[in-house]
């Protein structure tokens, strides 16, 4: 398997599949949006379940995904600064998305 740096065998006549561009390739925005809108669901179902007097399962579940996209993008955060560092156990090929 190649790594990151060296460029993947190819057949003969075969064109190289060129990298994404960085604004494609950063899953940033998508992780931040997702988790945004899951807030903005809990709290619309919660405005709902509050009037109404009983906390249903959308608030909740809602809340719990809100609370999953906080902990999966801080996971994210820490291996991307552990592949800066050169951490033995980071992911691979996250650091070419540092600025």
């Amino acid at each position: 398997m190649a790594k990151d740096s060296e460029p993947t065998p190819s057949a003969p006549g075969h064109r190289p599949v060129p990298p994404l561009p960085r604004r494609l390739a950063d899953p940033t925005p998508v992780v931040l949006f997702g988790t945004a809108l899951w807030f903005a669901g809990a709290i619309l179902f919660g405005i709902r379940d509050w009037t109404g007097g009983s906390w249903e399962i959308q608030f909740w579940t809602c809340l719990a995904g809100g609370a999953l996209g906080i902990i999966g993008y801080g996971v994210f955060r820490w291996q991307r600064s552990a592949a800066r560092r050169g951490s033995r156990g980071a992911w691979k090929g996250l650091s070419g998305l540092d600025g």
